[in-house]
């Protein structure tokens, strides 16, 4: 990496293992939905580990999405940041989140971990070997993606909605009226 990024919001979690993959999920449906302003890079770290290391040593900042082992009901926002972070993914959930701990005690052992950390995630219902989510994490998903956005705004980053597709609006359109809706 040689192009510093001011944010990084990185979603984790292995898309194999059902709620594990909540990371991953949420930040496609940002990147589905939303610009990001300059300087903010949104990424899929999935269960790639040491190998992000150079993205998170190149932030300022980072936004950590993952599922949570954490008091509550499955599909429970949880916000973790500072000190808070590295005990929460020290303990395995998951067989990706030695990678996340190695990543964060990487970036910390080489001087180069960055300013402000936080996690952000869902209580997991489970982590059996299966692609389809609970319902429950399921429904937790888009609040999951709102409060990525908040946190954003609140380190003075404003993601914008994108413009609707014209083509697919239009297909709709046509549809309705062909249908006489």
């Amino acid at each position: 990496m040689s192009e510093p990024i001011s944010l990084l919001v990185l979603g984790l979690g292995n898309l194999l293992c059902s709620d594990d993959g909540l990371g991953s999920a949420a930040v496609a449906r940002l990147e589905s939905d939303y610009d990001a302003p300059p300087g903010v890079r949104v990424m899929d770290g999935g269960t790639l580990g040491l190998s992000l290391l150079p993205y998170l040593e190149d932030s300022d900042q980072a936004i950590l999405v993952d599922a949570i082992r954490a008091e509550g009901e499955p599909g429970t926002f949880v916000r973790l940041s500072g000190e808070e972070v590295a005990p929460a993914v020290r303990d395995r959930l998951s067989p990706h989140q030695v990678g996340v701990s190695d990543l964060l005690e990487g970036a910390h052992w080489r001087e180069r971990y960055p300013r402000r950390v936080v996690l952000l995630g869902l209580v997991p219902e489970t982590l059996e070997l299966g692609v389809a989510r609970s319902a429950s994490v399921e429904a937790g998903l888009p609040e999951l993606v709102e409060r990525i956005l908040e946190e954003a705004r609140n380190l003075g980053y404003e993601f914008r909605p994108k413009a609707p597709d014209l083509a697919r609006s239009r297909g709709s359109q046509l549809v309705a009226s062909l249908l006489g809706l």
